[in-house]
């Protein structure tokens, strides 16, 4: 095929899942070529709350681009079924959270402001039961026009794959982790 036939697309969907590291961290090199191409970006985060190296990055460089970056932070932090986190954030209260963080993603995508929106975890929420997989199609059928999407977490659900453009699997080879090493500030969060 001649370089002639290729075309461009208005915009496209992005999905970094997998079970290791690396997603979020892809997901703000995005965020950073699109804010260097002058594009309007949303960084909406589910689940993590507490305080990690991308929101105080995030907070530092918000006055350079104003209202060209949009960063929203959700979620109650990680969940599973049945028990009680460790902050003592109840089921209900990790279920309104998602939707809360699902709603500020949602009108970021349906909006036409931004050509880039970025949902960080978005994919535990789904995989966690936190938000369904019909949102999760909602969101990617409805957005608006030119404006791109990145799904970032475990598990993103096959069925979907269908609507996604470039699919991204982060295969653990090793990890510190596995040897009973604590997540390291600046690397891992």
């Amino acid at each position: 095929m001649a370089f002639e036939d290729f075309k461009n697309k208005e915009s496209v969907v992005l999905v970094y899942t997998g079970d290791s590291k690396g997603k979020t961290s892809a997901s703000l090199g995005l965020m950073t070529r699109a804010l260097g191409n002058r594009w309007n970006v949303a960084f909406i985060q589910f689940i993590k709350y507490w305080g990690v190296g991308e929101h105080v990055f995030i907070r530092d460089i918000q006055p350079l681009f104003k209202d060209q970056l949009y960063f929203y932070k959700g979620g109650k932090g990680f969940y599973q079924a049945g028990d009680l986190s460790e902050n003592h954030v109840t089921e209900e209260q990790h279920k309104q959270a998602a939707l809360d963080t699902y709603n500020e993603a949602f009108n970021a995508a349906t909006s036409g402001k931004f050509q880039l929106v970025i949902c960080d975890e978005i994919n535990n929420a789904v995989h966690d039961g936190l938000l369904t997989t019909q949102q999760l199609e909602d969101l990617l059928t409805k957005r608006a026009p030119g404006t791109s999407l990145c799904f970032t977490g475990r598990n993103f659900p096959e069925k979907l794959l269908k609507y996604v453009d470039i699919a991204t699997e982060m295969k653990k080879i090793k990890h510190h982790f596995d040897d009973k090493f604590l997540a390291n500030k600046g690397i891992d969060f």
